[in-house]
């Protein structure tokens, strides 16, 4: 039995199929604060992880994990060994965590303490554990969806700043693998897209795939922010904007572990679009 956390959100809810098109038993966690589709056959267990007592009973006859943090879980929450425990207690044995580069490349930033915290109680946890480090979501650009359907027009910091952001498809698709096969014990997978690209490509192509002219409105830092904090914590956009800003180097750098473990290359921006130009139109 595979429990999946985060069930609904754009990694899990992909996840979630791809396991089950794969013949593995999977129990889907999610809060239970929206409706909740799943495939034939596949349980939901409603648990949040800062309430270790509801995540005990959601493990229960589980040997893996996909431990996915969100929101203020990013801040604080349970100790990260405490809920290791609690999955190890449960019967898991192999746990894939959704981590971030910017553990790596900005890790004296206070909003990645927790991620980092994480990946050092896995390391000496006992388990067998992958950790998945991907820079930025292709999925980000669903906040433009009201603005680009209502005005035509794509409004975003740094229109001219690139990032090798990644379709949360692909992160799935290298989540699937690591929990259901050996050979991935102890990795820290960097996932990018395979091309750098900017807000101002990424509205471009949102035009081809919808059809429709789109302007693109260069926003300041803090209106940025402000449209940030209405769904993270402070810290957490923060660095955001500092990534989206003044990328290092590390971060612009295209990685090749998708391709690795998936035999073939991640998906494109404009492909991305291409799939979900109903939603801009």
């Amino acid at each position: 039995m595979i429990v999946v956390t985060g069930a609904t959100g754009n990694i899990g809810s992909t996840l979630v199929g791809l396991l089950v098109d794969a013949g593995a038993r999977v129990r889907a966690v999610s809060r239970g604060t929206r409706p909740v589709e799943l495939p034939t056959g596949v349980e939901h267990a409603v648990a949040d992880l800062g309430d270790l007592d509801s995540l005990s009973s959601a493990l229960q006859g589980a040997d893996a994990l996909f431990l996915l943090i969100t929101g203020e879980q990013l801040m604080t929450g349970p100790e990260p060994a405490l809920l290791l425990k609690t999955a190890a207690d449960a019967g898991v044995r192999r746990i894939v965590f959704v981590s971030s580069q910017g553990a790596v490349t900005r890790s004296q930033s206070d909003g990645y303490a927790r991620t980092i915290a994480f990946e050092q109680a896995l390391a000496e946890s006992g388990l067998d554990w992958t950790a998945l480090r991907p820079g930025a979501f292709f999925s980000n650009t669903f906040a433009w969806i009201e603005p680009v359907r209502t005005q035509r027009v794509v409004p975003a910091p740094f229109g001219d700043v690139g990032l090798p952001a990644v379709d949360p498809a692909d992160i799935a698709a290298v989540a699937s693998v690591a929990l259901r096969e050996d050979g991935h014990h102890g990795r820290a997978y960097t996932l990018t897209g395979p091309a750098v690209i900017t807000p101002r490509d990424q509205a471009a192509a949102l035009a081809e795939a919808t059809g429709t002219p789109i302007t693109f409105l260069e926003l300041t830092p803090e209106q940025a922010k402000q449209n940030m904090l209405r769904f993270m914590p402070e810290p957490v956009a923060d660095h955001t904007l500092t990534i989206l800003g003044t990328p290092t180097r590390e971060e612009q750098q295209i990685s090749h572990d998708i391709e690795t473990v998936l035999g073939r290359r991640a998906t494109p921006y404009a492909r991305w679009a291409q799939r979900h130009r109903a939603m801009y139109a």
